[in-house]
């Protein structure tokens, strides 16, 4: 995670010249995008919030995903990270929003979600993305991966 903080640097400071905002919902990553973003000095300039919605009673109540989604797709999916990227900027207001949701393992998966299959968001004020991801290794390794492949796809989207 070290050599990312050069990156988080980077948005940092890109994200206060432009006097913009980001905020995050986190699932299988139990927190650690905020903790990058919060080891940096100047991230108060920047981020908004985050919450840690694990369950999927939490996700709804207060990121607004629907039980319909819940039910349906389930957590770990395209449209239930869709909800939580647009319930963490509806309770925040800020310009970004990471939303992630995943199966960090060793137990949880199944035939058609494999541990290791996390659903990561970006919305900006242009786009809104989810991107499909599979990550291999034990559960640290599926969560910082994640952590890491959320960040680098945010620089991705600021051009840095």
């Amino acid at each position: 995670m070290k050599n990312i903080q050069n990156t988080i640097e980077k948005i940092i400071q890109k994200l206060t010249k432009e006097e913009q905002t980001i905020s995050f919902a986190e699932s299988c990553t139990g927190g650690r995008i905020a903790a990058a973003f919060t080891a940096v000095s100047g991230a108060s300039t920047i981020l908004h919030g985050a919450c840690v919605t694990y369950s999927n009673e939490i996700k709804h109540q207060w990121l607004g995903v629907s039980r319909e989604v819940l039910e349906n797709d389930g957590a770990v999916s395209e449209p239930c990270v869709s909800q939580m990227l647009d319930g963490i900027q509806k309770m925040t207001g800020s310009d970004y929003a990471i939303a992630v949701s995943g199966i960090a393992g060793p137990t949880g998966g199944t035939e058609f979600k494999p541990v290791g299959t996390v659903y990561i968001g970006l919305k900006t004020p242009f786009s809104k993305e989810v991107y499909h991801c599979h990550f291999d290794g034990p559960r640290e390794a599926v969560q910082e991966r994640s952590t890491v492949y959320a960040i680098e796809k945010l620089a991705e989207q600021l051009e840095i």
